[in-house]
């Protein structure tokens, strides 16, 4: 079932109730899939070099909140987080917001987000430099995720951790004691001081009710690559796939997600306009980034971390950048090749 449809579908209601408070960027969001893969995206004219077969075919939209869109740039991050990984346990650190903040990061979303980064940084960063947990530099790759399984909004940040840091006056690696990162409860009561310290100091007010305890999890996950390709199916494609869509009848549409708590299949249906807010309230600010690197994996920090894989012995392969899918021709099979394109849409985001 294509979101695009139901876009088309609903489009009118979704303007009528919530046309008046839908940020420029959900507007841009929901005209982008509208036009995906449409020549309203533009055209390129494509050729078969073999039979000379010719056709134009419509272009995606490039959004990163479009479910059909920039599969190729996902894969290309994978690519490249596998190059940084290193023959160490790694751990999957989650910092969540309260709900009593929930309304105020609505509100204030590229200044509570760019702090919500800041913040769990530096807490990390701290407890990794402190001697009684490692006493060394640890490198951190962090993606931020605005929603839960039900689609509400509920603001995280996984942080993806290799087990140990490097000593870079001694040029050593210390790797992490026994089967756990720092203590969640001393994270979550560091985390938590910081960020409303920096929520004052940014001027904005803080709700009276904000609990005095926060939740930070922290997990052991193997060699790393599990984890990363969890946090990346949501990078560049939307917060929802096609394939869960499973109903859309009688103004009313159905997604089905499992509950993380007992792994069972649960159905959610809404109106179909309430549909298209609860997907767009997850667009995020123009020009935001929802992943980063610190630390020795940070792209400004490369000699840092040949250092540490030369200590730690990884042979380093360099792969290669993954070329994009070539188009097939449907007569001959061959790849075809682009003389042409014609540009009539918007500019993607």
């Amino acid at each position: 079932m294509e979101l695009a449809s139901i876009i088309n579908q609903y489009y009118d209601a979704f303007m009528i109730k919530y046309g008046d408070t839908a940020l420029p960027g959900h507007l841009k969001a929901i005209n982008a899939i509208r036009g995906c893969r449409t020549p309203d995206s533009g055209e390129l004219f494509v050729q078969c070099p073999d039979c000379h077969h010719g056709e134009w075919r419509p272009l995606s939209c490039g959004h990163r909140s479009c479910p059909k869109c920039q599969n190729h740039e996902a894969s290309q991050w994978i690519d490249r987080q596998q190059d940084k990984l290193l023959p160490v346990p790694y751990f999957l650190a989650t910092f969540t917001l309260p709900f009593q903040l929930r309304s105020l990061t609505w509100h204030y979303q590229k200044i509570v987000f760019s702090l919500f980064f800041l913040c769990v940084a530096s807490t990390l960063k701290d407890f990794g430099l402190n001697p009684k947990n490692l006493g060394a530099k640890i490198g951190m790759t962090m993606v931020m995720h605005t929603h839960n399984r039900r689609r509400d909004f509920h603001p995280h940040v996984h942080v993806v951790v290799p087990g140990g840091g490097i000593d870079k006056q001694r040029g050593q690696w210390k790797k992490i004691k026994g089967k756990y990162l720092f203590n969640e409860f001393a994270l979550a009561k560091v985390f938590r001081a910081r960020f409303l310290a920096a929520l004052k100091e940014a001027g904005l007010s803080i709700p009276e009710n904000v609990p005095k305890e926060w939740v930070v999890d922290c997990k052991h996950v193997g060699k790393g690559i599990t984890a990363l390709k969890y946090l990346s199916r949501y990078l560049y494609r939307g917060v929802i796939s096609e394939k869960n869509i499973v109903s859309n009848q009688n103004g009313l549409v159905t997604f089905k997600y499992i509950e993380s708590k007992t792994g069972n299949t649960r159905y959610r249906t809404l109106k179909g306009e309430d549909f298209l807010r609860l997907l767009l309230q997850h667009v995020l600010p123009k020009g935001f980034r929802r992943v980063r690197d610190y630390g020795f994996l940070h792209g400004n920090a490369k000699k840092l971390l040949f250092l540490v894989q030369l200590i730690l012995h990884v042979v380093i392969k360099g792969t290669k950048q993954r070329p994009r899918p070539a188009f097939k021709c449907p007569r001959c099979k061959s790849p075809m090749i682009i003389p042409g394109f014609r540009y009539t849409a918007w500019k993607a985001g």
